[in-house]
Parts: structure tokens; C-alpha cells; sequence
């Protein structure tokens, strides 16, 4: 025998969690889990549903974590709202279309966004006349009073938060 003390080690997945095992079972040692993973991990254990990417900053650089981010968005669990601003994301059944995960839609994201990004707003007239049922017009498009400044862009497909002052 050349090599006495040699081990045979496999490598196991099982999800995310990556284990090395030696021939006989015994030695699990947990690999190091890759910044995407981890944003991952974060993500779907969270029960918001928008992510700024400062929050993930303190796992890596910048650049790496938009990196990440962007990986995500190709893989359909996140889309992109705009600078800095990501949603969570599901696959359609009945489309096969990558959607917002948020039961809210679009309106209840963006607002989010808005809380999240440190921005006073309220809601229009119009959007609590509906919700306080003095009203049966169903307001169309997301539209928000902001407070102070704000020129940020947050959109998704055909949908584009419209600010009022």
C-alpha cells in the first residue's frame, strides 16, 4: 500500500447543504456555504417581501452581493423593482410568467419599498376612499403621497409606482 493513512471522502449535497463524508460514514464536515446560498437562505426565510441590498452588505462586498442578487433574479426567486430594490418572486401556474409573490400585487410591494427605503408616503384619496368603502371605483394604478424627497423609479413589467406630491 503507497498511501496508508489515504481516506476516500464523497462529497453529498442535499439541498444547500453540502456535507464531505469519508468511506466508512463518518467525518460530516459542512462546506462553506457560497453568498448566493445565503442570500437565498435570508430571503426565503423572511416573511416581508422586499429587499434592499444594503442588507445583504454585510456578508460580502457591493459588487459581489448585486452579483448574487442578479443570479437570483435569472433563477425567477427574485425581481428587480428598481436601484437597490427587489421583490420577491414566484413562477405562474397558470402563465408560466415569473410574478410578485406578494398577494398585494404590485401596489402592496411598492409600498413596501417605500417603508423599507426610509420614505414617509400615505395613500391617495382616491385609495382610501376604497379601502374605507365610501367608494366602488377600484383605483388602477399605484399612485402614493410622498413626503419629502423622493426620485427613485420602482416599476415592474407594465406596472410603474406614479408619485404625487
Amino acid at each position: 500500500m503507497p498511501f496508508p493513512f489515504c481516506r476516500v471522502f464523497a462529497l453529498q449535497t442535499v439541498g444547500f447543504l453540502h456535507s464531505l463524508r469519508d468511506s466508512k460514514g463518518y467525518g460530516i464536515v459542512a462546506a462553506k456555504q457560497s453568498l448566493r446560498q445565503q442570500i437565498f437562505k435570508r430571503i426565503t426565510k423572511a416573511k416581508r417581501d422586499v429587499f434592499l441590498t444594503r442588507e445583504f452588505c454585510e456578508l460580502r462586498d457591493e459588487d459581489q452581493v448585486i452579483r448574487a442578487l442578479r443570479e437570483l433574479v435569472a433563477d425567477h426567486v427574485l425581481v428587480r423593482l428598481g436601484k437597490g430594490v427587489y421583490a420577491k418572486a414566484r413562477v405562474s401556474n397558470l402563465s408560466g410568467r415569473v410574478v410578485l409573490a406578494s398577494p398585494g400585487g404590485f401596489q402592496a410591494v411598492a409600498q413596501q419599498a417605500l417603508t423599507r427605503l426610509g420614505v414617509q408616503w400615505e395613500p391617495t384619496d382616491a385609495q382610501r376612499a376604497f379601502t374605507e368603502k365610501g367608494s366602488t371605483q377600484i383605483p388602477v394604478n399605484a399612485v402614493v403621497k410622498v413626503k419629502g424627497p423622493f426620485a427613485r423609479k420602482l416599476r415592474y413589467g407594465n406596472n410603474e409606482l406614479i408619485l404625487d406630491r
